[in-house]
């Protein structure tokens, strides 16, 4: 669906004289134009943008599922790519086959953002981990994201800590102290979801590895300048290891299926929960009785916050990242030339504090990328403001494992930590069988 906006109205945009002529934009937007809240995003984002800058026309395309990345497709063939596109970091993050996005950044179709961001300071009010071009597929900063998840959140029940005379543990030491006083009180000190074999790289081996690794680690992989079997990556897997040999995560987490783990934590069975950040919308959303596992009064004891800090690893105060979509510029967009500035106008207002909130508000996203969205005072739960401000929380973020490589590493990853966990396998058998999957052909 194609919209046109134009107006009869001519305005000054920057202090001086002279009168601006208009610039016209093609949008390749993704959206279900079939939707309710469709009529709401029209109003709350494109006329609003319109309103304030009828010197910009813009032609929008409004296409969703097949329909957009089949017009994406035939954009990139034909060498015609809209000025500003709607896309992912990588194919992996859209979670879905998308070959156009990996053309988009493979190829460079998309301008590099780092030096428009850079020029209006936008670094003050953006998540740095948002603005890492690193993460995103072709290396730089393709695309301003709207949005960032975390596939680890490390969830903290202060009513129990609070009952054993505990605080949040800070540094992993910390952490291990307190097991014996919270078995005293008859709690665990961490669960996960163990029985599923994908939960513990998916919600706290990705982050391990990321501390233990180093930033951009996975992409020493990948080109061969690095193993999964150099020291690092055996060190975080040995770091599972001693989680069970702490009795930080019990061994009878290898039965807590993942449906089940958030009720024990929830009843107040363990003191933190390792868990995706998107979880926490489980824990207050109503079943069909209307009643939820946590309940309002109870939420300000829960907090949401990364793993504790390890001793002698690359990196801390970091997690596994999930870099959201958002908005890009076509490569073909000239230097400084007034459709430049009408487009990098038009992204920082569809990734802006405005849209974000409204986004939030609604619940399109979880957990904005701009950290001077007043989450208080947005109508949302305090679990939910929480995940909203999730980003605040890190200030590094390293790959999910499972966003990153081949089916068959992941697989042998999944499978490798749960005989690691039952004594089966060590962590360096476990890291040779993860090698010889990647090897393969």
């Amino acid at each position: 669906m194609i919209r046109t906006t134009s107006t009869l109205l001519i305005v000054l945009l920057l202090v001086g004289c002279g009168k601006q002529e208009p610039v016209k934009l093609r949008v390749l937007n993704y959206t279900d134009s079939t939707s309710p809240a469709y009529s709401t995003e029209l109003e709350r984002v494109w006329e609003a943008f319109e309103k304030a800058n009828p010197e910009i026309i813009l032609e929008r395309e409004d296409l969703r599922g097949e329909s957009f990345f089949n017009r994406l497709e035939t954009y990139i063939t034909a060498g015609d790519l809209p000025d500003v596109i709607y896309a992912w970091p990588s194919e992996q993050a859209a979670g879905l086959t998308a070959p156009g996005i990996t053309e988009l950044h493979a190829k460079k179709l998309l301008k590099d953002l780092a030096p428009l961001i850079k020029k209006d300071k936008l670094g003050m009010t953006y998540s740095p981990v948002a603005l890492d071009g690193a993460l995103q597929a072709g290396g730089y900063l393709g695309i301003l994201p709207r949005s960032i998840g975390s596939s680890h959140s490390f969830y903290v029940n202060n009513a129990v800590l609070r009952d054993a005379g505990l605080s949040p543990a800070k540094t992993y030491d910390e952490l291990k102290a307190q097991v014996p006083l919270l078995a005293a009180k008859g709690y665990d000190t961490v669960i996960i979801g163990n029985q599923d074999g994908w939960v513990m790289p998916y919600c706290l081996f990705s982050l391990l590895a990321g501390r233990f690794c180093g930033p951009r680690w996975e992409q020493r992989i990948l080109s061969g300048e690095a193993k999964f079997t150099d020291e690092d990556f055996i060190a975080a897997i040995s770091f599972v290891q001693n989680l069970y040999r702490d009795a930080v995560i019990p061994m009878e987490t290898l039965n807590y299926s993942y449906g089940d783990v958030t009720r024990r934590f929830a009843t107040g069975q363990s003191a933190y929960l390792i868990d995706s950040q998107q979880r926490a919308a489980a824990l207050v959303s109503p079943d069909t009785n209307g009643d939820t596992l946590i309940s309002a009064e109870r939420e300000e004891d829960i907090l949401l916050r990364v793993f504790p800090e390890i001793r002698g690893v690359k990196l801390n105060n970091s997690t596994s990242v999930i870099p959201g979509p958002g908005w890009g510029i076509g490569a073909q967009v000239a230097s400084n030339s007034a459709k430049e500035k009408a487009a990098w106008g038009l992204v920082k207002w569809l990734s802006g504090k405005e849209v974000q909130t409204w986004l939030l508000e609604s619940g399109a996203i979880m957990t904005a990328t701009r950290t001077d969205i007043e989450i208080d005072s947005l109508p949302l739960s305090l679990l939910q403001k929480a995940a909203a401000g999730f980003a605040g929380n890190y200030s590094a973020g390293t790959a999910v494992i499972s966003r990153t490589f081949q089916s068959r590493v992941n697989v042998s990853l999944n499978d490798g930590l749960q005989e690691l966990g039952i004594g089966t396998k060590s962590a360096k058998q476990v890291a040779e069988a993860v090698q010889r999957s990647f090897e393969q052909p």
